[in-house]
């Protein structure tokens, strides 16, 4: 399940992609089987990169014109070169950090000037509204700490020396499954309409059928779980 859009990062040969936040590779992942490029994915748990390297290991030699890499490290001290990647993906992670503004910093420090910058969080009313239902559910270690306002964060964004150049959102149907699980927090592995709408989501990501995927592309300006942005750092940067 993606949450940003590829056709926007207008991939090269030879691009060198870095996802910070990965988790278990869903984004770097997908980059390298499709395009061949150097993808690299780095989070701070090991459990999630294990996974990651997993779940990649299968289709290692399905583009050879692509390399793979993964590092455990923290997204606020990032350890590399100053302009030295052409596009960065940060999906769906500021909302954990305490200072994000250090990786957006960092984001910003180690991108090449031109380069594109795709971020995503949580959209701020469906978020809102799973906090009312469960405080467990921004509580968790790990979890969200903040609910992002994205004019704002684009505004921090842009400040920062980028140009605002697309916004979109995703996971229509994944708001109300959220929706359900906060409702439900204590008693969700037992609740049948929880357990029937994850299969209808494992359907929809594995099947494509057209009447979900048409049916979210209606809905996600309206109810999108995730806002997405794009970026373009400035030349003089």
């Amino acid at each position: 399940m993606l949450t940003i859009n590829y056709k926007l990062l207008n991939f090269n040969d030879g691009d060198k992609l870095l996802d910070v936040g990965c988790g278990e590779g869903r984004h770097v992942i997908h980059a390298c089987l499709e395009h061949n490029i150097l993808g690299v994915g780095v989070d701070l748990s090991l459990r999630d990169l294990t996974t990651a390297s997993e779940r990649f290991a299968p289709f290692a030699s399905y583009n050879s014109k692509s390399q793979f890499n993964l590092q455990q490290t923290d997204a606020t001290k990032l350890p590399f070169a100053d302009n030295s990647f052409d596009k960065i993906i940060c999906s769906e992670v500021l909302e954990h950090i305490e200072n994000y503004t250090c990786v957006l910093q960092e984001i910003k420090r180690i991108l090449k000037p031109n380069g594109i910058l795709a971020v995503s969080v949580p959209r701020a009313w469906p978020e809102k509204i799973c906090w009312k239902l469960s405080a467990a559910y921004h509580q968790v270690e790990g979890g969200h700490i903040r609910i992002f306002n994205a004019q704002h964060l684009r505004e921090d964004i842009k400040g920062l020396g980028f140009e605002f150049t697309h916004r979109y959102w995703a996971h229509a149907l994944h708001s109300p499954f959220w929706w359900l699980k906060c409702l439900c927090w204590d008693r969700q592995d037992n609740s049948w309409l929880i357990k029937l709408y994850h299969r209808m989501l494992v359907w929809d990501l594995m099947q494509k059928p057209w009447i979900t995927q048409t049916l979210e592309k209606l809905l996600n300006p309206v109810l999108g779980k995730s806002v997405v942005m794009h970026f373009r750092k400035d030349d003089i940067s």
